[in-house]
């Protein structure tokens, strides 16, 4: 473990080697805290701070963690640290006992106590705890980062997460706010009539997303058996059950690489509504952001980085052509076929391999010259058909699917279509999918017989769209990377274990 503490190493082992000294010395006295078993808190920091008129004079009892501490000779200051904040209790002497005094003066910055006292305002005009009881619920053995430095090493703070809770409030308040958007996004959608479900996270078929799944082996069964990297496919059979409106918030798992956006687990939220469209898709996602913006934070202007985003007004709408065509001045439905797309490719010097048809090359020039510029909310339609094998095709423009991507800051934050249910051409996207694997393409899917024989059975127009929720709570907490707002991101073990 690493401090930004200006002691050297050997007054380190020293501070260290004193603290369990205390606690040994504790327990032969027989006031062993780790035999409590629980502590009866009846307020919390803020509770007291923002009740203040009707509080004063009454007797609270509150638990948490010293975080600061100045003894006085008979009387002493500490500040203790709960859930929502923290306040600062008066101990004297005179109030709490002579035992109890010595035994409080001992304590250390990170142990946790309860306090029970009366609610009252210092003469600086601090609310504070007049304490009549001090008890020592837990002793720590391990020293917190120096105060004003404060834990800033960020491989650190997310390797140990729990002391960065502890150090920085703001970390805290962002895992606040995650929990509010989960629990606003049910709200809505519960609303709207959907309902919630779980399915399967080990899978025989990893399918209804372009990644590499992790694989395992299942050893009753004795069969390998991979980590689910979308929901889809299960949905969709619950669509064809009858359930007309279903979704899930789960972990998913993609075999890929580490950056800011991305972490091999993260929570996706899906949702399938049967007798509408990607259109109707749109609708609902735009009122579903809107929504828990305002119930989260209180507006539709949140700020991001150095930009203000406006989920109030209506989100901007464009084809993937159009947005290409706007930012490179090419126009895709003038290309006539996969030698001239990447003739084109290689004049602009954009990367793409031999498979990759004139479908595959539009989206690559899109992810090259146009995502960085979707700043402010707006819908991307109708992707082609190479890269969206669950998609139905649009009508007037088969070679084109009716599928979009909501772009924020830059980033990708859902995916949506209006879903495939023609079993026949279903399995034709399939087959071509597994050619894509046989040449190469880790990420395609295979085809999945159970899910063919549902589609077979019948499955209604459907909308559906998946959402990652990770992304959403960083637009919503103004946090740069998606470690920052995953209480434990993926980190390599250091030297055969977490140090």
């Amino acid at each position: 473990m690493q401090y930004n503490q200006p002691q050297k190493e050997q007054d380190l082992g020293q501070l260290l080697k004193v603290r369990r000294e205390k606690l040994a010395t504790l327990q032969e006295a027989g006031k062993d805290p780790f035999r409590i078993t629980k502590y009866d808190v009846t307020a919390h920091s803020r509770d007291i701070k923002e009740n203040y008129e009707q509080m004063e004079g009454s007797t609270v009892s509150v638990a948490g963690r010293i975080m600061q501490k100045r003894v006085m000779g008979k009387a002493s200051f500490c500040n203790i640290q709960d859930l929502k904040g923290n306040i600062q209790s008066y101990v004297a002497r005179d109030s709490v006992g002579e035992e109890a005094y010595a035994d409080f003066k001992k304590y250390d910055v990170g142990d946790i106590v309860g306090i029970t006292g009366e609610v009252f305002k210092t003469k600086t005009g601090e609310i504070s705890i007049h304490a009549t009881g001090i008890v020592l619920l837990s002793k720590s053995l391990q020293i917190l980062p120096e105060k004003y430095h404060g834990l800033t090493n960020t491989d650190i703070r997310y390797r140990q997460r729990y002391t960065d809770l502890i150090m920085n409030e703001e970390v805290k308040e962002t895992f606040v706010k995650r929990s509010k958007i989960i629990t606003a996004i049910r709200r809505y959608l519960d609303e709207q009539g959907f309902m919630e479900v779980e399915t399967p996270m080990l899978v025989s078929n990893a399918g209804g997303a372009a990644a590499r799944p992790f694989e395992t082996h299942f050893n009753a069964l004795d069969e390998d058996v991979k980590l689910r990297i979308s929901l889809e496919l299960y949905l969709k059979r619950l669509i064809v059950g009858g359930l007309e409106r279903v979704y899930e918030i789960g972990r998913v798992f993609r075999n890929e690489g580490l950056d800011t956006r991305h972490n091999p687990e993260f929570t996706l939220m899906e949702l399938y509504q049967a007798y509408t469209d990607y259109n109707g898709m749109m609708d609902l996602t735009e009122n579903m952001f809107r929504y828990v913006a305002q119930e989260v934070c209180g507006t539709t202007t949140v700020p991001y980085g150095e930009e203000m985003i406006d989920l109030g007004k209506p989100f901007e709408r464009m084809t993937m052509i159009d947005a290409v065509k706007k930012y490179t001045g090419i126009d895709f439905d003038q290309v006539p076929d996969t030698a001239a797309a990447k003739k084109l490719a290689d004049e602009k010097e954009v990367h793409y391999e031999d498979r990759h048809t004139k479908g595959d090359i539009l989206n690559l020039f899109f992810e090259e010259f146009v995502e960085g510029h979707l700043v402010q909310p707006t819908f991307v339609m109708d992707h082609p058909v190479e890269i969206s094998p669950l998609t139905k095709r649009k009508p007037d423009k088969p070679d084109y699917v009716e599928r979009f991507e909501l772009f924020i800051t830059g980033r990708e934050m859902c995916n949506a279509y209006s879903e495939l249910n023609d079993p026949i051409d279903q399995r034709e996207r399939f087959k071509a999918q597994e050619a894509a694997l046989a040449a190469g393409d880790e990420e395609a899917n295979t085809t999945d017989e159970d899910f063919m024989n549902a589609l077979e059975i019948g499955m209604p127009p459907t909308g559906g769209i998946g959402y990652g929720i990770d992304r959403l709570v960083m637009l919503l907490t103004n946090s740069p990377a998606i470690r920052d707002v995953l209480l434990f991101p993926t980190m390599k073990t250091l030297g055969g274990k977490d140090q």
